[in-house]
């Protein structure tokens, strides 16, 4: 009774309210192939003791990024993060509330978000920035609707070089708006003419760099062609680290800058939690139009510096048709990990990261692409570079990790169906040491 305290009259009681006879009844929406025929192949019951030694054993199967040459990459990063982070997050300043609506009590999570906001915008060389979004995913989806409010237009091109779980997420999203999606097809090593071909009723365009398969691009002849349409050009990144040392998507003429903050101050952890940036040009119609939280500064009736929620356009604040968005929350705890090691490292030490990660990802490149059969298919890139074997690179991811060594993904677990089953993207950053360049250059090798 001490986790399933519903006795059977208590469930009666409520399938009887709800109007069905059975509980199966709730999950009829849910197509029957995807529903488990019975239990989760696991011990029905066993003591906490022996349960965390089972799952420690089942885990022990995995290679930990940690354990092994790295070079996994494709909208998530492993790169270092001091120690410091996770004991400050954890320090009692920042236990205030979780939802920060009384400032009274939450000063120290609205000033950290108020000093997040600000790093994302010089960052990104915007001018306002809001508190974050749950990812990179999500905020490139928002970031559409959020061109469909401004421009009041319905129509959106996404680059065919966007990662395609963001152009998931983004179709997710304005599918229940009415947004028509144009997918462009993807072009590993370069990008199509977007430029050439922007309808008049176009509201965005969405470009990320560097892009899926590691490719660098200029932005501005896009931002150009898509402003003389009236259209709004959204700048995706997966990777901030490459911020360090590329130009900004601002400098470039972006309206809209969303990614992903992983990079910095979060763990891999399995693909989530995460933390979704989001910047954009400080308009006031880009303002008002802005999803998700927004910390700003104020002074209290003793004049005193501090900080308050603004602008709070979400749903339970306002009508759901004048909503801005429908995220009532921000990614709190990764923010405060992500501003705490951006401080850390302050602008020479994200200029070091980036560097460092770079020169490891062009020696890496190098030193592959010298191997008989292998191509370096992108040309100009940060830390992600795409190849093409002259074997199945799925295959091949496989043979490495059977050697210890986790290799890259391969194209075709992104375009399942889309004949890139010979291209496999890598990524290097600054974790990776020389022996695991030999690793991976020896692994390789053999396994060609």
């Amino acid at each position: 009774m001490r986790y399933l305290p519903l006795t059977d009259a208590d469930r009666a009681e409520m399938l009887d309210t709800i109007g069905v006879d059975f509980v199966d009844a709730l999950f009829e929406d849910v197509p029957k192939k995807v529903r488990l025929d019975g239990p989760v192949d696991l011990p029905l019951h066993k003591s906490e003791m022996e349960v965390e030694r089972l799952l420690t054993k089942m885990s022990r199967k995995n290679i930990a990024a940690s354990e092994a040459p790295f070079f996994v990459g494709a909208g998530a990063y492993k790169h270092h993060i001091p120690a410091s982070v996770d004991h400050l997050i954890q320090r009692s300043e920042y236990l205030t509330s979780y939802t920060p609506y009384q400032p009274e009590i939450s000063q120290g999570t609205l000033q950290t978000l108020f000093e997040f906001q600000t790093q994302v915008a010089l960052l990104t060389g915007m001018e306002v920035a809001n508190a974050s979004m749950y990812d990179g995913s999500t905020a490139c989806g928002e970031a559409v609707l959020m061109a469909y409010r401004i421009t009041k237009r319905s129509k959106a091109i996404l680059s065919g070089n966007l990662h395609p779980h963001y152009a998931a997420a983004t179709h997710t999203l304005a599918k229940y708006m009415d947004i028509e999606i144009r997918d462009d097809a993807a072009k590993p090593g370069g990008l199509d003419d977007i430029a050439a071909d922007i309808p008049d009723d176009v509201a965005c365009v969405v470009v990320q760099n560097p892009d899926v398969f590691g490719q660098v691009h200029d932005l501005e002849p896009i931002a150009k062609a898509a402003h003389e349409k009236g259209a709004l050009l959204i700048a995706v990144f997966t990777e901030a680290v490459s911020l360090g040392l590329m130009k900004t998507p601002g400098a470039m003429g972006a309206d809209i800058v969303v990614g992903e903050g992983q990079s910095i101050g979060v763990g891999l952890q399995f693909g989530g939690p995460h933390v979704g940036l989001f910047a954009c040009r400080g308009d006031r119609n880009f303002i008002r139009n802005l999803p998700g939280r927004l910390a700003g500064e104020t002074v209290d009736a003793d004049g005193r510096r501090g900080f308050v929620l603004t602008l709070s356009t979400r749903e339970q604040h306002i009508r759901r048709d004048k909503a801005t968005s429908n995220i009532c929350t921000n990614s709190g705890l990764m923010t405060l990990a992500w501003t705490i090691h951006m401080s850390l490292l302050g602008d020479t030490g994200l200029r070091t990261m980036a560097q460092l990660s770079h020169e490891k990802a062009c020696d890496l490149a190098d030193r592959l692409s010298a191997l008989s059969g292998v191509e370096l298919v992108t040309g100009g890139f940060f830390n992600e570079f795409t190849l093409r074997l002259p074997k199945n690179a799925a295959d091949v991811v496989e043979a490495l990790a059977d050697k210890g060594v986790l290799g890259g993904v391969p194209a075709s677990r992104l375009y399942p169906g889309k004949g890139y089953d010979d291209l496999l993207i890598v990524a290097a950053t600054e974790t990776n040491s020389e022996s695991d360049l030999d690793a991976f250059e020896a692994a390789l090798k053999e396994v060609l």
